[in-house]
């Protein structure tokens, strides 16, 4: 009995059988390898909508902390005045605040009564 093989190894006889069975893997290794390709893909279009997001994010805290700052120089005035009116004496702080008090119960009896 004698048996030739082949450059690959395999039996010469069988070659039929070694190349389907290559053909399997290789329509195995192209099927994973679309859908590898697929995942990929929908990666990369999802990092692209994070790093959109992240800028946007970005611009929306930047706008965010310039509206903090000027609120933080208002406030601080207004802190300055309120200093500035404690220093006062004590009667004329208590006739604006009776002032304020009375404009603000005014303001809202108004409201109430359009109602």
């Amino acid at each position: 009995l004698t048996v030739v093989f082949t450059g690959d190894g395999a039996p010469a006889g069988n070659h039929g059988y070694t190349s389907s069975g290559y053909s399997v893997y290789e329509e195995e290794n192209d099927r994973l390898t679309e859908s590898l390709r697929t995942k990929v893909s929908a990666i990369k279009s999802l990092s692209i909508e994070i790093g959109t997001e992240v800028k946007n994010q970005n611009k929306m805290l930047s706008e965010m902390e310039n509206d903090f700052d000027s609120t933080g120089g208002l406030l601080g005035a207004t802190m300055g005045r309120l200093r500035t009116l404690s220093r006062g004496s004590q009667t004329k702080l208590l006739c604006y605040m009776m002032l304020f008090s009375l404009f603000v119960f005014f303001v809202i009896y108004w409201i109430i009564k359009l109602r």
